[in-house]
């Protein structure tokens, strides 16, 4: 007998970035409740027109995320042919290695701990001082990679590579407030912290915030990709799971062996 057979499971990410974990919660025959909390547009800015142009300049060129490559390639296409010949390249995790290696290009770092700590932690011991590091994103990412690099003695160049926000149609994150504060649904994912914020500031607008941390404390579990994202959760003395592996697969396999406990 399946004990996952009927659960329902919500994922708060991107639609984009949707598929993995809706196949993984299907093939496990739990029931996947899609209602994403951020929402990202990828967009040609001035920035981003900026650090095509300085490519030949570049020493270091870092990906954070799989939509920083799928903008970059898009709005720079020939960025391959113009980056500076020994120019190296360091992504954040495996999936955004993957992303760079279907535009034909490979990764030189890839961290144990996809986080921007561990992507910075292997900068520890890489002389960056007076290097030229661009850096595709968005604006809405933390600081810590860029201030650290910085205060290694790097130059860092941010171009806005897309925008994430709150989703323009909220009525799946509405009937997702709903059905944790009913108790409908048995769990919830988040994959940044970005996803738990939105959640809880759309939550806050209906006058619903205290209903769904209630019902997250005591009843509904809780599953975050990595303890950067379990932050806001913690502040809020939620229960978070947090697999070993920050990867999505990891989170909800942690999350089933909880399920089935």
């Amino acid at each position: 007998m399946n004990r996952l057979e009927g659960k329902v499971v919500a994922l708060t990410r991107p639609a984009e970035r949707m598929q993995e974990a809706v196949e993984i919660l299907e093939e496990n025959g739990v029931v996947p409740l899609v209602a994403p909390t951020l929402e990202l547009q990828i967009s040609n800015t001035d920035s981003l027109i900026q650090l095509c142009e300085m490519a030949h300049e570049l020493d270091w060129l870092i990906f954070t995320s799989p939509t920083g490559i799928i903008s970059a390639f898009k709005h720079c296409q020939d960025l391959k042919n113009r980056l500076k010949p020994g120019c190296k390249i360091a992504v954040i995790g495996p999936r955004t290695a993957k992303f760079l290696g279907k535009n034909g290009l490979d990764a030189d770092i890839v961290p144990e701990d996809y986080t921007a700590e561990g992507l910075l932690e292997i900068f520890n011991d890489i002389d960056v001082a007076g290097k030229k590091i661009g850096i595709p994103r968005t604006k809405a990412a933390r600081d810590v990679l860029p201030e650290g690099l910085k205060d290694m003695g790097a130059d860092v160049f941010l171009a806005e590579a897309y925008k994430s926000g709150l989703p323009k149609d909220k009525t799946r994150v509405n009937h997702l407030i709903k059905s944790i504060v009913s108790g409908e649904v048995d769990a919830v994912t988040f994959t940044s912290t970005l996803t738990v914020k939105n959640l809880f500031q759309l939550a806050d607008e209906t006058g619903k915030k205290e209903d769904i941390v209630k019902s997250m404390k005591e009843g509904v579990m809780v599953a975050a990709i990595g303890p950067v994202t379990a932050q806001p959760l913690e502040e809020e003395n939620i229960p978070v799971m947090i697999p070993g592996e920050y990867t999505v697969e990891a989170m909800l396999q942690k999350l089933f062996d909880e399920m089935v406990q």
